[in-house]
């Protein structure tokens, strides 16, 4: 495989689970490669003054009939969790870890699932360990991985890094140095790969 895209995430954004759940069947028929690279949506909004679409609320409001289209059209489920905002520290951490582990897309997966299928509140350490164990994944030793100085310092990093190339939300896609935002650009993605 010889491109790549390079998905920019945080479990806390229902538009980067949108995105999630078409990435890895748009990057198969286009024979590319799915970097994850997790970030905190939070700290990328503070650093880039941008703010949540949910404080304007004319704006909040819109967005979710229009993320309810998105979930209609690519067949997904979305229930909005209802702890929103959820403070995704944790969970950011835990995939922070994981980054290149051969469980990687296992937990992507297992926490979207639990953020924007089956809401939970993924700021408590014992619900991200039921929903790890549940998917079949050693919580402990996640849990323990979050605590580690240097994955806190990559998780750090990879916000700041994403804030210098010039993101400003979630989720962010790269091929090559071309950015795309938004779960609705996925077509300019695969378009990106194509050569169009």
């Amino acid at each position: 495989m010889g491109q790549q895209v390079e998905f920019l995430f945080d479990v806390g954004s229902p538009a980067a689970y949108l995105a999630w759940s078409q990435l890895p069947a748009l990057c198969q028929r286009n024979d590319a490669d799915l970097l994850l690279t997790p970030m905190l949506l939070g700290g990328v909004f503070k650093a880039a003054g941008n703010n949540p679409p949910a404080a304007v609320p004319a704006k909040g409001q819109y967005m979710l009939r229009d993320l309810g289209r998105f979930a209609q059209r690519y067949q997904v489920p979305l229930n909005f969790n209802p702890h929103f905002p959820v403070n995704t520290l944790l969970p950011m951490r835990i995939l922070a870890a994981a980054q290149g582990h051969d469980q990687e897309k296992t937990l992507v997966q297992a926490l979207f699932d639990a953020m924007w299928r089956s809401p939970c509140k993924l700021s408590e350490s014992e619900v991200v360990a039921e929903v790890l164990s549940s998917a079949g994944l050693e919580a402990d030793f996640w849990l323990a991985q979050a605590a580690d100085e240097d994955v806190k310092a990559r998780l750090k990093e990879n916000t700041e890094h994403a804030v210098r190339r010039g993101v400003f939300g979630a989720p962010t896609l790269f091929v090559g140095n071309e950015m795309f935002f938004g779960q609705d650009r996925l077509d300019f993605v695969e378009e990106a790969l194509q050569g169009s």
